[in-house]
């Protein structure tokens, strides 16, 4: 498995911009997909972006335009460029790696916190 840690989180004004990362270790981080989600307090953890090994990128319609998935194989990093930034993306963000090598083996991070008011 690959172990994963989110960072950059933190408290942002509407119409504002962060960048999160994901730190990848472990494993062979190029053979892995990547992707991120996001949970909200009483709410279901849904997909954000992803990104292939091949730098596929995928977002979900609420985030496309906004948000950019981005990854360096050669840092083994994730990134989330995430602006204009709205309250309802407040949530806590978490890294995932499914792996192209072993079929169903996924790894998760522990989460970052985004907050987005004023």
């Amino acid at each position: 498995q690959v172990q994963l840690v989110e960072a950059g989180g933190g408290l942002v004004q509407p119409g504002g911009a962060l960048r999160i990362s994901c730190a990848a270790s472990g494993s062979i981080f190029s053979f892995y997909d990547m992707g991120w989600y996001r949970q909200a307090p009483g709410k279901q953890r849904e997909l954000v972006a992803t990104v292939t090994s091949g730098d596929s990128t995928n977002y979900a319609d609420s985030v496309k335009g906004r948000f950019t998935i981005s990854r360096d194989n050669a840092k083994n990093m994730v990134y989330l460029q995430m602006n204009s930034l709205k309250p309802e993306d407040t949530a806590v963000y978490y890294c995932n790696a499914q792996s192209m090598v072993v079929p169903g083996l996924t790894s998760w991070g522990q989460g970052t916190q985004v907050t987005v008011s004023s």
